[in-house]
């Protein structure tokens, strides 16, 4: 089984760049996108090539149109599909998907970047607050959970590509890092570096500078597995080459 996690930054935006024609080259089972910025109705034709491609599709928006938003595509049915957590600031915001299947249950998320300034950066700490008293609950109702999505954050100096010029950039601040570190050892594994503990390996790269092809990146997005699933990993694999977006896909196999 192949799961694809992408911030697509604007599906449409995307889609003039042959997104849809790489996902079925690509041929996932499943796919988890973050920053869809776009409402199902405002894109029926590429809708009309996601069900072509045998996905059925699910979509939580953001209410502010041309923002945020996730969306799970699969090809297996899922028994049950939950939209949002409950928590009405970060719903409006379309930042957490759920789809449950017979093994697993899988999620699509997007937190929020504390870039633009103090504001953010404290929703985003709030975001994180509220993120560990909603899984810890969660996993004792679903304890075969993948995470997959945009955290925002770079969990060690491995993952950046100058972590002494931003150590007091948002996305690498103590406080965050110390959160990730926290997270994954309440029992999640990061999958990529569960395979690969090489440097230099990025999802994210600014649109300044001709950072890509430098390869000056960020590794902001995670495919993160609750522990009872390490024995179905078989392999997870960043995507670099993909071009639809600042972001690249991270692909996560399983056995099961």
């Amino acid at each position: 089984m192949k799961i694809i996690s992408y911030n697509i930054n604007g599906i449409r935006a995307a889609a003039t760049k042959n997104f849809l024609e790489w996902l079925n080259a690509v041929n996932p089972d499943m796919v988890c996108l973050q920053e869809v910025k776009a409402l199902p109705s405002q894109i029926p034709d590429i809708i009309n090539v996601i069900e072509q491609l045998g996905y059925q599709h699910f979509w939580n928006p953001a209410e502010k149109k041309g923002y945020s938003g996730v969306a799970i595509f699969s090809k297996i049915k899922p028994k049950h599909v939950a939209y949002g957590c409950g928590e009405e600031w970060i719903d409006k915001e379309g930042r957490i998907l759920r789809a449950d299947f017979e093994d697993f249950s899988l999620m699509s998320l997007y937190m929020p970047s504390g870039s633009s300034g103090e504001e953010r950066q404290g929703k985003k700490y709030e975001f994180m607050r509220f993120f560990d008293d909603y899984i810890a609950k969660l996993r004792l109702e679903i304890p075969n959970l993948i995470l997959s999505g945009d955290y925002n954050i770079c969990h060690n100096a491995i993952d950046i590509h100058n972590p002494k010029s931003n150590a007091k950039s948002s996305g690498f601040l103590p406080e965050e890092r110390e959160w990730m570190e926290l997270f994954l050892n309440n029992g999640f594994i990061d999958t990529f570096r569960h395979f690969n503990k090489d440097p230099h390996q990025y999802t994210w790269w600014s649109y300044r500078a001709n950072a890509r092809a430098k390869n000056l990146g960020w590794r902001i997005d995670y495919q993160l597995a609750t522990k009872p699933m390490l024995e179905k990993l078989k392999s997870v694999t960043i995507l670099p080459d993909a071009v639809h977006s600042d972001h690249c896909p991270v692909l996560l196999e399983l056995t099961f």
